[in-house]
């Protein structure tokens, strides 16, 4: 346990630190790190590594490594410039526990950018937040990484275990990059991963599946809608029965603890439609892009087997989708929910550091969202401990990060960092 002395200097070497933890955090939101694009991000966060003097590990996700192994979601994406970064500092004579810092460098697309204040790749700074896509979800996280481990030299300390620095990819839509990471051999005693939280900690997360429905009608001209088959219309019959699944899953959350007490923890959305080719006839083609969330302990299998099953009956209800059903393709997460058990230690030594620096009890959620800590947790067998600021907006116009906020958890990333791996003069 860290002595009063040696975290107030810690707190104290982070505080020093911030602007230019600030500074670097703005740097890596002016990159348009949408997927497909991430790889100049990345050579930003492998020269942030180099400076510091970490071993730096740039390599490409290769699909045929990691397709067989557990956690892999299919890919119908280009991985010919997907690229992930982890920076080592390892020590001769590990006396400590070892560590994964681990954030995520893809954000998601910006929208219509009319809607936004300001550009979203151009990180402004109003009333004590930063604004700018990816400024929460998650590059202020990433960045805080880094800063953590700055701050520890700057007190004038050095660990006593192996710490590694993890930027990955394809979070937002596989978590292929962290699976690629673990494939690559990358393991440790424990996994920090600050990912915007509100200042608490993630105990349970769900899982997610993707899939995309291609429904099919028969092109006439609209003069004669009647002898045709609308595609576009019949596909909101299968989104209808779709959600109708969706509630039927939240109708059994009471047996997916401690998910009973969360009002809805199941979200099923549409994200992506296309169809037709012409206003003038009935289209023929339609397309929609579909996030639905499983619980922890969910079989995908069985869960993916009641989604086709949904489709299935919903085409009875229209006359030509009854023998000509939709096509399903799973294109992106196949994701298992995880509960975060046997950790009371990590846990422990967290819910300290956090009370050392906002003097409050360290709040745990069950999430209805994602994060990579599945992979640490589920396939690695490492407690992964997901914590980190008060961000708002995310995936949305003018998403933003606290900065109040920032300067805390990086504390108490800081503490934990020091407690959990152990500290030495240097």
């Amino acid at each position: 346990m860290l002595d009063d002395k040696t975290a107030n200097a810690l707190m104290d070497a982070v505080e020093a630190g911030f602007e230019a933890q600030i500074s670097q955090t703005a740097d890596l939101v002016r990159f348009p790190s949408t997927r497909g694009a991430e790889a100049p991000a990345q050579d930003y966060m492998a020269r942030q590594m180099r400076e510091r003097g970490l071993d730096v590990d740039r390599f490409k996700v290769d699909i045929d490594e990691i397709r067989h192994w557990p956690g892999f979601s299919p890919v119908h994406v280009d991985y010919d410039n997907a690229w992930n970064v982890v920076g080592s500092r390892r020590v001769e004579n590990p006396k400590g526990r070892s560590l994964i810092l681990n954030g995520h460098v893809d954000v998601v697309p910006t929208g219509p950018l009319d809607m936004w204040s300001t550009p979203p790749f151009e990180p402004r700074i109003e009333n004590g937040w930063m604004y700018g896509r990816g400024a929460g979800d998650m590059k202020a996280g990433l960045i805080a990484c880094l800063a953590a481990m700055d701050a520890v030299e700057r007190a004038g300390f050095g660990f006593t275990a192996d710490v590694f620095v993890q930027s990955v990819i394809e979070e937002e839509c596989t978590g292929n990059g962290a699976l690629a990471c673990l494939a690559r051999g990358y393991k440790a005693d424990a996994a920090l991963i600050p990912e915007p939280q509100n200042q608490s900690m993630i105990r349970a997360q769900i899982g997610v599946i993707w899939f995309q429905v291609n429904v099919r009608g028969i092109p006439v001209h609209v003069a004669d809608a009647g002898e045709g088959a609308n595609a576009i219309e019949a596909a909101y019959t299968v989104m209808q029965a779709l959600h109708e699944l969706e509630h039927d899953w939240n109708s059994r959350k009471d047996h997916y603890p401690p998910y009973e007490t969360v009002d809805h923890p199941i979200n099923l959305n549409v994200g992506r439609i296309e169809g037709g080719d012409w206003a003038s006839s009935v289209p023929a083609w339609c397309t929609f892009d579909v996030r639905v969330a499983i619980y922890p302990g969910q079989d995908i299998a069985e869960a993916k087997r009641e989604i086709e099953e949904t489709v299935r009956l919903a085409s009875r209800r229209n006359a030509f989708l009854q023998n000509n059903p939709p096509q399903i393709t799973y294109n992106g997460f196949e994701a298992e929910g995880y509960i975060l058990k046997d950790a009371e230690e990590p846990v422990g030594l967290l819910a300290r550091s956090h009370r050392k620096v906002f003097g409050e009890t360290l709040m745990e959620t069950a999430c209805t969202a994602t994060t990579d800590a599945r992979f640490f947790g589920l396939y690695a067998d490492t407690p992964a401990l997901v914590y980190g600021p008060i961000s708002e907006m995310i995936h949305g116009f003018d998403e933003r990060v606290s900065l109040d906020s920032l300067l805390g958890v990086t504390k108490a990333m800081t503490l934990f960092l020091a407690d959990w791996c152990g500290v030495e003069q240097a």
